[in-house]
């Protein structure tokens, strides 16, 4: 309980650099920046004569990681946005696993899927106390729910034969005479429908 409480009130103070990066999707665009730099770096390796590239060469091995690199700072710089970025930023790192020496060598496309992943999920601090307030709500509302005394038992067999009974003594509805509208008959002399009532 107190290390919340600590924590809680160095996040309402917050540095300026500290309260900046926490209203923003940081880590998430930090890791898609670095999965950028790092599928660059792979399509860059030599050793010493030979060039080692798998997959397409030539625009990809520079468009993919510009992109990843534009993605993540994006994603920092304009976190309103959060969720389109993370998309393309998840979409792209899964391309270059095709695009660009499988992917950075499969490090850089898990670096951009991660850093994808938590841009998307990311939630500002505002939405997240909301929601947690709102969980919170739910749970109380079904913990008093459950301690609610059952005062209402199951109905008994004598109750039910009781009310069976009073309903047999009631007289029946459909011995009563029938008070609608009286039945047509056709009078012979005038050739009319008229009423019982009527006639």
């Amino acid at each position: 309980m107190l290390l919340n409480e600590e924590r809680r009130s160095t996040d309402t103070s917050g540095s300026g650099f500290g309260a900046w990066r926490r209203a923003r999707p940081f880590v998430g665009g930090l890791l898609t920046i670095l999965s950028g730099v790092a599928i660059f770096l792979s399509s860059q390796l030599d050793l010493g004569n030979i060039r080692i590239q798998l997959g397409i060469e030539g625009f990809q091995a520079t468009v993919i990681p510009i992109g990843l690199v534009l993605l993540g700072a994006l994603a920092i710089l304009m976190p309103a946005h959060h969720v389109f970025y993370g998309v393309l930023s998840l979409a792209v790192a899964i391309y270059s696993l095709v695009g660009v020496n499988l992917g950075g060598f499969v490090v850089g496309m898990l670096l951009g899927c991660v850093g994808g992943i938590l841009v998307v999920a990311w939630m500002p601090r505002a939405a997240r106390a909301e929601a947690a307030g709102a969980d919170d709500g739910d749970a109380r509302a079904s913990e008093e729910d459950e301690t609610e005394p059952e005062d209402e038992a199951a109905p008994s067999i004598e109750a039910l034969l009781g009310a069976q009974e009073a309903a047999e003594a009631q007289p029946r509805m459909d011995a009563a005479p029938h008070a609608g509208p009286a039945p047509l008959r056709r009078d012979r002399a005038q050739d009319t429908p008229t009423t019982d009532a009527a006639a």
